[in-house]
């Protein structure tokens, strides 16, 4: 098994140690991992219909606890931009291709008990990919979160601990009992493992796009977890020679949360101080994402940028969806708001973009 390094000062951690965070700086670990050589398309017939088919790219293989995750549909919605279906996976979002490779972890690992903390999402993928494995779990969520989350957490067997006040204080309280012996957290923005699972989004374009990508990936943005899978899925296809170039990455946020998208702008490195104020796209409205700086320097370095969309465009971009016939949670509609006009003015016009549709419309109902 492969070691934890924290990219700011180099600190190094045995992943068997439970060790959540580097113990240094207090930042989220990245994993001294590298693809082996040997993927090709020719390669991949008749290996398994999920994520687990890129077995070169990822640090776990051979899973116990897989629900078929991955391999979701791409389907075009205009002449240059294609949705990805990732609302369809196994709990109704992206985020079962990082939850299933943490559980996968945990269940190797035996740890007395799994923590997560969520918005929803997150938190109901780690809780069936839990009880997948056998494996008990707490999951933490704010107050005010969709009461449709928090029935899929509990319907998977989950202890659910509802936190009063923000999103922060959530991950605040889970990081209390993550600090506990014995404890595995199970988390989406700190453990890299979850990023080397949103990674096979973008594999799994390239394999159905015939061994190239689109010009243009737009992602929302909030902890980032899908946009820095993406980053890390565009370097390891270029190291290995099968990609002539990276697509740039457009990152996407909620007018109302959008304190990456100012610290892009402004020309700044890491956040700016800033107020949030209530958004329908409760995904990704996050104050203060943790990895912040990997964000940053991930867009930039593709040549993206950050755009920003109303809730009045959440709002039509979630009827406009299912009057196409694609129903669609209020965050997972947040790139499409962005794109379906263009990409705004100093933006070149793509060939192409995908965009994610990333949780499914049962997880919060239409917004009002």
């Amino acid at each position: 098994m492969t070691t934890y390094h924290c990219p700011q000062d180099g600190t190094r951690s045995a992943v068997s140690a439970l060790t959540w965070r580097c113990p240094v700086c207090h930042g989220p670990w990245d994993l001294d991992f590298a693809p082996a050589p040997g993927l090709a398309l020719n390669a991949l017939s008749g290996r398994a219909n999920s994520l687990w088919r890129y077995e070169e790219i990822l640090p776990l293989s051979a899973p116990s606890v897989s629900l078929g995750e991955g391999r979701t549909p791409l389907v075009p919605l205009t002449d240059t931009v294609s949705a990805k279906l990732d609302h369809l996976m196994p709990t109704l979002s992206f985020k079962d291709r990082g939850a299933v490779m943490l559980a996968e972890l945990a269940r190797r690992l035996k740890p007395d008990r799994v923590v997560a903390d969520s918005s929803g999402n997150a938190g109901t993928s780690i809780a069936a990919y839990c009880a997948r494995a056998g494996l008990p779990c707490t999951v933490y969520v704010p107050e005010g979160t969709s009461s449709k989350k928090t029935e899929q957490i509990r319907a998977h067997g989950a202890h659910l601990v509802t936190v009063p006040g923000d999103r922060e204080a959530t991950a605040l309280a889970a990081r209390a009992a993550a600090g506990e012996p014995g404890a595995f957290y199970a988390s989406h923005v700190f453990n890299p493992y979850f990023l080397h699972g949103t990674k096979t989004y973008v594999y799994e374009l390239w394999e159905d796009l015939g061994g190239r990508l689109p010009d243009t990936l737009a992602v929302p943005v909030g902890n980032g977890t899908l946009l820095l899978g993406a980053a890390l899925a565009t370097a390891e296809l270029h190291a290995l020679g099968l990609i002539a170039s990276r697509p740039r990455l457009i990152a996407v946020q909620a007018e109302a949360v959008a304190p990456l998208a100012a610290a892009f702008h402004a020309g700044a490195d890491d956040l700016l101080p800033g107020a949030a104020a209530p958004t329908l796209a409760e995904g990704i409205a996050i104050p203060r994402p943790p990895r912040a700086r990997q964000i940053l320097a991930a867009v930039r370095g593709s040549g993206g940028t950050f755009l920003t969309v109303t809730e009045d465009e959440i709002r039509d971009a979630q009827r406009d969806l299912a009057a196409r016939g694609f129903y669609v949670e209020t965050t997972g509609v947040a790139c499409w708001a962005a794109v379906r006009d263009g990409l705004g003015q100093g933006v070149d016009r793509p060939r192409s973009v995908v965009v994610p549709l990333c949780g499914a419309g049962l997880k919060t109902g239409m917004a009002g």
